[in-house]
């Protein structure tokens, strides 16, 4: 693992980090917030899944999350979104290939050699991070935005004994329904729909649900609202009866400054759970 930066934030040091990742075959970049009760011993981890055409950096700068996971002395993780490099296989598409990883493991060609984004940001990040930091591995909550969303509620969903808490915002939240889904989950893993339902955040909904509680943030301005689809997962939600907290926030976008705006929100609230019992 290479240390590329390191810089004094709110107390605590914000990072970044690389690494050759034997999952994805190419190497990795990664930010990492650890607030400054770390000197004491492990602190609790908040992950966050950035969107479409982000790196590692998006959120790092731009969500202002260090400053309240400081004030709640949580580590903030900031993966990024695809592998990336010469090797790697891409598209002229800005929402498929790489800065569009989607958190999926991919089967098909040309994806399936590197593509493999679910393993690395259930397994092989999360190994390196908690053998090199310290960080509480029994003590994590997972956020996103956007694909990013996406992929917080699947992988939440889908270990919900690992996480205390997920959020999202804006989430891609019914992809097998959308034109913002079914062009990359086919090309990903293939036109078989079956092999769909895994990474769909309203089909997980209604099957599974999530033990723990969950907060969605959506603008009434996005922009992207018809391939987002959120009332398909508000719906699954209600038809759950699931703990879920889901507000249509008046007059914001699909930017960061929405989520600037209620990042504060979002932290506090997986605070609360990350700290419980």
């Amino acid at each position: 693992m290479e240390t590329i930066s390191e810089n004094k934030c709110f107390g605590g040091t914000q990072g970044v980090y690389s690494h050759t990742s034997a999952v994805c075959g190419c190497e990795m970049t990664y930010g990492l917030f650890l607030p400054e009760e770390v000197e004491f011993g492990p602190v609790p981890v908040l992950w966050y899944l950035s969107g479409l055409t982000c790196t590692h950096e998006n959120a790092m700068v731009k969500a202002g999350a260090q400053a309240w996971a400081a004030e709640q002395g949580i580590a903030l993780v900031f993966p990024d979104t695809s592998p990336r490099g010469d090797g790697v296989a891409d598209d002229d598409a800005f929402d498929l290939g790489q800065g569009a990883g989607f958190y999926v493991n991919a089967t098909e060609a040309p994806w399936a050699p590197h593509f493999q984004m679910w393993d690395y940001v259930t397994e092989e990040l999360p190994a390196l991070l908690f053998e090199n930091f310290a960080i509480d591995e029994a003590r994590q909550s997972i956020t996103g935005h956007s694909m990013g969303g996406h992929g917080a509620l699947t992988i939440a969903m889908n270990l919900p004994e690992r996480f205390r808490s997920v959020s999202a915002f804006s989430p891609i939240a019914n992809p097998t329904k959308s034109d913002w889904g079914r062009n990359q989950l086919t090309a990903y893993l293939g036109s078989d729909e079956g092999k769909w339902a895994a990474n769909d955040a309203s089909l997980l909904m209604r099957e599974k649900g999530f033990p723990g509680p969950v907060l969605i943030d959506q603008g009434t301005e996005d922009q992207f609202l018809d391939l987002l689809k959120p009332e398909a997962l508000a719906d699954a939600i209600a038809t759950r009866r699931q703990e879920a907290i889901v507000r249509m926030q008046k007059g914001y976008d699909h930017s960061y400054f929405f989520i600037s705006t209620f990042m504060e929100d979002h932290v506090n609230f997986h605070a609360e759970a990350l700290y419980a019992g």
